[in-house]
């Protein structure tokens, strides 16, 4: 059983809006082991809509769409399902009634726009919708036509308002494709998230891990220098993926150190701060060049941790005008961390040429200890971003060295 996910709206395809119900859809339907192997975007007219659904129905044997259900002129997605099945559109007296209670209850009169959303192909069968005027739709399209690729296609047609699809996928979806579903197998992830090496240099030490036909299979995505390797397993039960993952996990640590900081959602600032804890250390900053991105991601990776737990993070400087001599940068992480009661003071430098290119210096002052590197400044917008990153890093970077 494969699936296609298809959102509907103008909003999208011109880039107005981003798709996360897409996402969530798909992450939803891996849980019931069903692989999406399909994400399509239409706009609001009838013949996109025709032609993205048709193309849909014919490939997988589930689709669920989101959008098109309101009751506006553009609102297509139940004629495109009426020009789909080949059925006239019918007003279900039901469904009409329910949309009229949730106006009544606000003593508001329904415009008779609103009728539109009571409109259901003939032998389609209508998804409550608990939250919103909106009622969803199931459409099945037979096997002896050649829908999906000869099994039989169901098509489900859900509001675009997240949290009215949602719960119409817990509450109904859900549950009908979790009795469908032929296959028992079912898939699991997990992200370990890596920063100090590019994304070619990191596929580089995974030879083969990364390829496609590896089970479990290995993802790698960049997002501004954090590297993210999302391991997917397919299994006849949760165990077995567990298992899978373990050993894939153990073989990337292994093969990539201390470049693995986290896993899940955890960012560099939360490793960083997770080692000072363990270390029973505390830190202050002085940046110059970053601009206060240094202090901001430590505040917010204080601000993420539980309440009660040890506080690591004594506050931060920003000085313009901080001197850029290494001896001088320091004096400045030793300052700040005497005058913040800190075990470790954190500086980063100007902006200051390095040929054709520019950098900034990072020191790192822990009691006699010191760590200094010049960190490069690659291009785009993201460059001050990656060099905070770049010096939060040196932190966990000078304390896990410190244990071993």
């Amino acid at each position: 059983m494969l699936a296609e996910i298809i959102a509907i709206g103008d909003e999208l395809t011109s880039g107005q809006r981003l798709d996360t119900n897409s996402q969530w859809l798909s992450r939803e339907l891996g849980l019931l082991g069903i692989p999406v192997r399909y994400h399509t975007t239409t706009c609001d007219t009838l013949e996109a809509g025709v032609d993205a659904f048709r193309i849909a129905a014919r490939r997988v044997q589930v689709v669920v769409a989101t959008g098109g259900l309101g009751p506006t002129a553009d609102d297509l997605t139940r004629d495109v399902l009426a020009e789909l099945s080949g059925k006239q559109l019918i007003l279900s007296e039901q469904a009409l009634e329910v949309i009229a209670s949730r106006f009544s209850v606000r003593h508001a009169v329904m415009p008779e726009s609103n009728r539109r959303q009571a409109l259901f192909p003939e032998g389609s069968c209508p998804i409550q919708n608990p939250d919103g005027t909106a009622p969803g739709i199931v459409v099945s399209l037979p096997a002896s036509e050649g829908w999906g690729d000869g099994h039989g296609c169901v098509v489900y047609v859900l509001p675009g308002v997240p949290a009215e699809m949602r719960r119409m996928w817990d509450e109904t979806v859900s549950d009908e494709l979790k009795k469908g579903k032929g296959s028992k197998k079912v898939l699991r992830h997990r992200r370990l998230k890596c920063f100090g090496a590019g994304e070619s240099a990191i596929e580089e030490m995974l030879p083969g891990l990364i390829e496609r036909g590896h089970d479990p299979t290995v993802g790698i995505t960049a997002h501004e220098a954090t590297i993210t390797l999302r391991i997917s397993a397919w299994a006849d039960n949760l165990e077995a993926c567990k298992e899978k993952i373990i050993a894939t996990e153990h073989m990337i640590r292994e093969k990539l150190g201390q470049l693995v900081y986290g896993e899940e959602d955890d960012e560099v600032e939360d490793a960083a701060a997770s080692a000072i804890i363990a270390a029973s250390a505390s830190l202050a900053s002085i940046e110059a060049g970053t601009a206060g991105r240094v202090a901001a991601l430590f505040a917010q990776a204080a601000d993420r941790r539980q309440a009660g737990s040890q506080p690591f993070f004594c506050g931060g400087l920003v000085l313009p005008d901080l001197p850029g001599g290494q001896p001088q940068l320091i004096e400045a992480a030793k300052d700040v961390a005497r005058s913040h009661n800190a075990s470790i003071g954190l500086a980063v430098g100007p902006v200051r040429p390095i040929g054709t290119r520019q950098a900034v210096d990072v020191i790192v002052v822990k009691d006699d200890s010191v760590m200094a590197i010049e960190h490069v400044l690659g291009g785009g917008g993201i460059a001050m971003s990656r060099a905070a990153k770049s010096a939060i890093d040196q932190v966990r970077q000078m304390l896990l060295e410190g244990k071993s």
